[in-house]
Order: structure tokens, then sequence, then C-alpha cells
């Protein structure tokens, strides 16, 4: 019996209205394609659970903002819920999930300029498993190192051709720094801005926390980020547990952070739709709070995570 294919592409197709169901082992994009040979597109990653994708709302919006800055026409939200939807259901049906095990998948929404000349964008949906490697680190944590971007936090306002906090497919620095992390012994990355501002990973949102007794006995539990407006990219996945942790009664902040304020947090996250809630243990070597209190946040904030839909 032939296996299931590993992975499920739906193009978006004006004559196919629930999108274009093709053989994702056979040639489907053009080699001239902007997306291919410039990186010229945009693109979301998302998680569905049990065939419902969370945040689609968010994502999708995200999506159209990314395509404004680029100055790309994309098809609209409907149809993309629709070719979603014929692409879950097709992976979902050659992959029925094991007793027990996660019906969960990734999917992506990646749209390019087209090939060379084109008049229209080319769009599809993509679906597969989400990564081993992904749940591993959201269990057990990564250790990160701090790297310089290389641009000042302003730069987003002084230089918007430069399309920071758009998703795009240019991804090759953002692996490279993976990689670079890599060859230090680290697993991950937290970039920090040539001015010294705390700025986002390689592709997860930061967030810290500071457990506190006030002066009346009162425990204060304080959720902070980055400021927005740092050229980073708005986190669907933050953005939705600050809203969340809000109504639990958290105290909330946005930046600016400087690297002591994560050395000097009770706990550090990386944030992201696939990956999740990931604990940071080390940054540049040095032990973020205690593994007790880390743990009982990290906790805390999951459950509350996992309520999201």
């Amino acid at each position: 019996m032939t296996p299931p294919a590993a992975v499920v592409l739906v193009f978006l197709d004006p004559t196919f209205p629930q999108g274009r169901l093709v053989d994702a082992s056979e040639p489907a994009l053009m080699a001239t394609d902007q997306g291919a040979t410039r990186g010229d597109g945009i693109f979301e990653s998302m998680l569905s659970t049990a065939g419902s994708v969370r945040k689609i709302e968010a994502h999708l919006d995200r999506l159209e903002s990314s395509a404004t800055a680029l100055e790309l026409t994309v098809p609209g939200q409907d149809a993309w819920r629709q070719a979603i939807a014929t692409a879950l259901a097709a992976y979902r049906s050659s992959h029925p999930a094991d007793a027990g095990a996660e019906d969960q998948q990734v999917v992506k929404l990646i749209a390019t300029r087209g090939p060379d000349g084109a008049s229209s964008p080319t769009a599809w949906v993509q679906v597969s498993a989400v990564p081993a490697k992904g749940r591993h680190q959201r269990e057990s944590g990564v250790d990160v190192v701090l790297l310089d971007r290389g641009y000042p936090s302003d730069v987003a306002e002084r230089a918007p051709w430069l399309l920071m906090g758009a998703k795009t497919l240019s991804y090759a620095v953002n692996m490279a720094a993976i990689r670079h992390a890599h060859h230090l012994g680290a697993d991950d990355v937290i970039f920090v801005s040539s001015d010294g501002m705390v700025l986002e990973g390689p592709t997860a949102s930061v967030l810290l926390a500071h457990h506190e007794t006030a002066d009346d006995g009162t425990l204060v539990k304080r959720l902070i980020t980055p400021q927005l407006d740092s050229g980073i990219l708005p986190g669907t996945s933050q953005g939705a547990l600050f809203t969340a942790v809000r109504a639990e009664g958290w105290e909330l902040g946005y930046g600016p952070l400087v690297p002591q304020d994560l050395l000097d947090a009770d706990a550090v996250w990386l944030i992201s739709s696939i990956r999740g809630l990931t604990p940071v243990n080390r940054i540049d070597g040095q032990e973020i709070g205690t593994p007790a209190l880390r743990g009982q946040l990290t906790s805390e904030l999951t459950s509350i995570y996992s309520g999201i839909q």
C-alpha cells in the first residue's frame, strides 16, 4: 500500500472555489516564481487541533497586513478559509490520529508575487504534521543566545522598505541565526537591536514574567513583552495570551526591554503558534530564575494558553 503523502497542498484558484488539491509529490510551483527566486512573498503558520485552526482570524488579519506592506494583492479571507478546510479534510482523512495521540497539524498559508510578469499571485495552503522537536522543546525548555540583529529599534518607522513587522518568505537570516546558535551549543536565539533593545526570536515572540509579593502581601504576577513598535512581528500567540491572562488578574507590560531585564526575570519564554509556550532555561549560559518557579509559571500560563481558540 502506498503511504499517504507527508504534505497536502491546496492552491487557491478562481476556477476551484474550494481550492485545487494537487499531488505534493509532483511539480506544482514554477521555477520562475518570485517567491522561490527572490523570497518575494508572505506566509502564516497556524496550528490545527481536531480540525479547527487556532486563532485563524488573527492569522488571516496578519496575512493581509503583511500583504499590504509588500503591496501584494492576495485572495480574500473566505477563499483562504475554504482552501484551509479542503486541505485539512484531505490530510486528516489520510492521516487518522492514533488512539491517544494529539490530533494536530501545521497549516501554512503562502502567497508569492508569482512568476516574473504574472498579473496575479501564487497562493496555496500546506498541511503537514507537527514537528516532534517542537513538542520536546516545549516540554524541556531551550537555551538561547543573544544576537545583534544589526538594526536600531526605531528602524521600522525610519525605513519601512525593510518590511520589519511583516511575515515575509525571506527567512534566510533567521535560519542562519538559529544555525549559529547551534554552533554555540544553544537551541535558539533572542535578537537584540543595535541600540541594545530586546526584540524577538527568529520564529517566536519573547515574553518574561515577574512573580512578586507586594508590601501588603498581595501576590503580583506581571507578564511583559518587547515594544510592538520596535520592528518586531506582532505575535498572534502573544496577543491572545495577553488577552487571556489579563482576565486572570495578571498585569501586562510592553517594554522597552534590555538584556538585563531578561536575566533578572523569574521566567522567560519564546511563544509561537506551532511550538506554543516554550520556557527559556538559560540565556548566554545564565540560568533564568529557578527551575521550580519557572516550571510553576510555565504550567499556569500553558493551562491558560491551551484554552485559547
